[in-house]
């Protein structure tokens, strides 16, 4: 069972039908025992960085996501500021992120010369794939997604980035480390696109560790 995580900050109802839609089955829950007993989770998120890991830490979630992600090698996508969450950190806020990823966030900052450039990153964009073994499986090469974010990542290891988009430069817009997966933009509004990504997510086989 898909357990997508509910910790105050998502947009849950979008992304459980798609999930549906993808021929998955779900349930929303904050429940320790809940998620301790998922085969998958989804971690989706809007709003502030601090927000969310406070969010994460009053409720207790902590210690189970670190147990089920990093033990237990439980498959788990990061949407939005999901994604954002799996770092050591964002200059949006003070607190330290869950650390799953080697990777930082930063904010947009452009020069006069791309001040043409509005912050928040709004709309639809394109993918540059690099890894096509997992959530983009037998994607359309013309594929586009939906993003709405004013952060974005910087991965230390370039081999963790399984996708970048171009905005005023090159960033990373969905990773892939083992069993952690996470995208920038909104699949759940990303129409077809998004629901391929989706059902390769639900699809996809438990990582086995080692």
């Amino acid at each position: 069972m898909i357990v997508i995580i509910d910790y105050g900050v998502g947009n849950i109802g979008s992304i459980a039908n798609m999930i549906k839609k993808a021929g998955g089955e779900c349930v929303v829950s904050s429940e320790i025992s809940v998620i301790a007993e998922a085969t998958k989770l989804i971690l989706p998120g809007v709003g502030a960085f601090d927000n969310g890991m406070r969010n994460l830490a009053e409720m207790n979630l902590l210690e189970v996501l670190n147990k089920k992600v990093l033990q237990d090698k439980t498959p788990i996508l990061g949407i939005c500021l999901g994604m954002q969450l799996f770092t050591h950190g964002s200059e949006e806020g003070s607190l330290p992120g869950l650390g799953w990823l080697d990777a930082h966030c930063y904010k947009f900052a452009f020069d006069t010369s791309l001040k043409n450039l509005r912050i928040p990153h709004m709309g639809w964009n394109d993918v540059a794939i690099k890894k096509n073994d997992l959530l983009f499986k037998d994607m359309w090469p013309d594929a586009s997604f939906y993003f709405v974010h004013s952060y974005y990542l910087k991965c230390k290891h370039p081999e963790d980035i399984a996708a970048t988009t171009f905005f005023g430069f090159e960033f990373a817009s969905t990773v892939q480390v083992q069993n952690i997966c996470a995208t920038q933009f909104h699949p759940e509004k990303s129409h077809k696109y998004g629901l391929k990504l989706i059902q390769n997510f639900v699809e996809s086989p438990a990582y086995v560790k080692g």
